[in-house]
């Protein structure tokens, strides 16, 4: 199922294709490098303009992408803000698209980054996963880039709930960055917690347990008249990822 934000970013992709229109960068039926195939060759990497023409389309349920959107930004000079949170004005500048033949911005074969540094996953698969950057390479996910967030391996995945409104909304993305150990921490900072399982974004507090070494975490939701503070014990199994960009889509 393809999330509800990536409906959001396709519906501003296509006011910005239509805006890209208007100011002639793409000509529909112009066969001398500004067509719609072009279009499609510089996005998809291949001339399939039926592809997007699908994206262009109401009743077609096929999204664009984050490598897309990579794509997209670099070649026409468009607010990858704007895409992504519906921030700022759709062109960044009014260059017209240069040659086609631009570096791609998608993980590399080998299995290093150049800047999609952002793993875009699902609440199930950031849960069950073992949490390491190559067990998510080695499955079928999106990476995307965000300026501003370019220092290590990053995650991403969509919020399911009110207990952090009004924080993050259900429906919001988050992105996080993992920390490598325990003397990272800080205290009343929002973290994704991955347990045994489970994932939780909270308000994070460190406790120590009285009657044994164990320390204990407790966790504080935004939505305090809903929902009530509890804790956790820290075991091995026990992984925190710092929040530190939330994507809210616009209704």
């Amino acid at each position: 199922m393809v999330p509800e934000v990536r409906f959001g970013m396709n519906k501003r992709f296509i006011e910005v294709f239509n805006l890209l229109v208007e100011k002639k960068i793409i000509v529909m039926n112009d066969r001398g490098g500004k067509g719609i195939g072009d279009f499609a060759n510089d996005i998809l990497g291949k001339p399939y303009s039926h592809i997007i023409r699908a994206f262009l389309s109401d009743s077609d349920k096929r999204c664009i992408d984050y490598h897309h959107v990579d794509k997209l930004c670099s070649i026409y000079g468009v607010s990858k803000m704007y895409i992504l949170e519906g921030k700022g004005n759709p062109l960044e500048d009014k260059r017209i698209r240069p040659s086609a033949n631009v570096s791609n911005l998608s993980p590399l074969s080998n299995g290093q980054l150049n800047q999609n540094n952002i793993c875009f996953t699902n609440v199930e698969a950031f849960a069950g996963n073992a949490i390491e950057w190559d067990s998510f390479r080695q499955e079928n996910q999106d990476y995307f880039h965000i300026p501003g967030l370019d220092a290590g391996e990053l995650f991403a995945f969509p919020i399911k709930g009110n207990s952090m409104f009004p924080v993050i909304n259900d429906g919001d993305i988050v992105v996080c960055k993992p920390l490598r150990s325990f003397n990272e921490f800080k205290e009343n900072k929002i973290y994704a917690i991955n347990d045994s399982g489970s994932i939780w974004v909270k308000y994070v507090q460190k406790e120590q347990s009285i009657k044994s070494d164990v320390a204990k975490l407790k966790l504080i939701s935004a939505n305090h008249l809903e929902h009530d503070p509890f804790h956790i014990d820290v075991s091995e199994s026990t992984k925190l990822f710092q929040v530190i960009r939330r994507i809210s889509s616009l209704d």
